[in-house]
């Protein structure tokens, strides 16, 4: 089977000591335990951990390449189909995640949006944007119960007969969620269990954050620590695409092949699974192959940035904004054994400055999916990476400014606010100076939307992306971002 790693040892009583040893991470599934495994430390290379690249810029971090390379090594799951070799490419999944959909591809019949890219645009493909969608249902006091049909509601139908709305009698609970950039999420998914349940034990009791372990489509029967999604209830970047294939576009898959309902109510199903999972699979290899956001590096050098560092460390912001942590290393099992770390995201310090757990900072949203009821009034931690490629701010999007984000703070975060408050002035503007810093780098922003431009104008088609531009041509709207994204590169 692949990714089963076995240590063999061999040990020879005539010699003072032989030892053969590989060493790898094995991430269990099941007590969601992380064992490092490594004997004979003497004759093994410690491992090297670097930084990933960075940068706005809609190019692979590697990954494509090597995962193109390494398929059938690196994958181990019946769920889903893989890649077809004609369409593994880094080009070919950023044209499918940035492509719209239509009806006839199975768009609907209830759904928020066409395409990936509706949502994930801004600054470029892959980023977050102004979209919010709407979630609803009824707490009773004791127990939260889902608005009919899920508490997702969507906003679009194919037919005006299906549009959902929500149901007074049915709802007390109310609330948006905002759309978040995917840029750096490869590396958040080749983070290890034990590393993210090791943050959690070291924050202070009443800090905390709740660790829940969610199911892996593409791994039946199995789970993994959350970290994707407001509520962290994905766990794999392969269920995350499924998922939302399904609920944002409604588009079924073999990992999720029933429609959804209109309010509860049967919708007409042909019982015909949509896509048979080779978009999904493909809107998955994009999002691992993208970069992490890159921070303002100038800024960040400025001797008032240096001090904002020490202060949000002082007032306590680091504990749930976790500065860095390191990635799995390559060939370790994870998403129920359904995948190996690859070597381009395996052993790499990342820098979310967040920890991707939940926590109850009083602005929760009051709804419950993976995470059972003590999640209820929980959001996750939104990482500050890319902070200013964003104009809205917290889960749902109603905070338009950073200090007053930082005024909504409370319950386990009430501390940190008072801390920063209790600050000198000059000290708030030195920390919010530090925040900026985690800024887009403009120059390095855009140069694949301004590489696909140059094939539009000139009709100078760059080698190797041929297919890409064709699905992109018929995208108007993505065209149409990708010329705003070159504007931006160009003016910043």
């Amino acid at each position: 089977m692949r990714g089963v790693f076995r240590v063999g040892v061999c040990v020879c009583a005539c010699a003072l000591a032989l030892v053969l040893a590989l060493s790898a991470r094995v991430e269990t599934q099941s007590g969601f335990a992380e064992t490092l495994v490594r004997t004979g430390a003497a004759t093994t290379a410690a491992a090297v951990i670097t930084d990933p690249p960075a940068g706005f810029d809609v190019a692979s971090n590697g990954f494509a390449e090597e995962y193109c390379a390494r398929q059938e090594h690196l994958t181990n799951t019946g769920s889903s189909p893989g890649v077809e070799d004609d369409e593994c490419s880094f080009d070919d999944a950023a044209a499918e995640f940035g492509s719209h959909e239509t009806e006839a591809d199975g768009v609907g019949p209830v759904f928020n949006a066409s395409g990936c890219g509706e949502c994930h645009i801004a600054p470029v493909l892959g980023g977050g944007s102004q979209i919010a969608e709407r979630r609803a249902g009824f707490f009773d006091g004791t127990r939260f119960i889902d608005h009919p049909g899920g508490s997702l509601i969507h906003d679009r139908a194919t037919s005006l007969t299906l549009l959902e709305t929500v149901i007074e009698s049915k709802t007390n609970v109310f609330t948006f969620r905002g759309s978040q950039s995917v840029f750096g999420d490869g590396y958040v998914e080749a983070v290890g269990n034990s590393t993210l349940q090791q943050i959690a034990a070291a924050q202070p009791t009443a800090m905390r954050g709740l660790v829940i372990n969610v199911p892996v489509f593409e791994a039946p029967g199995q789970t993994r620590v959350g970290r994707f999604g407001w509520k962290a209830q994905q766990a794999s970047l392969l269920s995350f695409s499924a998922d939302a294939y399904l609920n944002e576009m409604g588009i079924t898959s073999p990992m999720q092949p029933k429609e959804n309902t209109s309010n509860g109510n049967e919708v007409p199903d042909d019982d015909i699974v949509d896509d048979e999972g080779g978009d999904v699979e493909l809107f998955a290899l994009f999002m691992r192959s993208l970069k992490v956001p890159p921070r303002y590096a100038e800024l960040a050098t400025t001797a008032d940035a240096i001090a904002g560092s020490a202060l949000f460390n002082q007032v306590g912001c680091n504990v749930c904004h976790t500065r860095s942590m390191v990635t799995a290393e390559p060939e370790t099992p994870i998403n129920g054994g359904a995948m190996l770390v690859s070597r381009t995201l395996g052993n790499k310090r990342i820098q979310p400055f967040g920890d991707f757990l939940l926590h109850d900072i009083d602005t929760g949203d009051g709804i419950v999916q993976n995470g059972g009821a003590a999640s209820r009034n929980k959001v996750r931690t939104a990482p500050l990476w890319g902070l200013h490629a964003r104009t809205r701010f917290m889960h749902d999007f109603l905070s338009h400014s950073i200090d007053d984000a930082i005024q909504r703070h409370g319950n386990q975060a009430d501390g940190a606010r008072r801390a920063f408050n209790g600050l000198s002035r000059p000290d708030q503007r030195r920390l919010m100076t530090f925040l900026h810093s985690q800024h887009l780098d403009s120059a390095r922003c855009c140069t694949y939307a301004r590489r696909l431009r140059s094939g539009f104008e000139f009709n100078q088609v760059p080698s190797g992306v041929e297919g890409a531009i064709k699905k992109i041509e018929r995208s108007r709207d993505l065209h149409n971002a990708l010329m705003n994204a070159r504007s931006f590169g160009q003016g910043a």
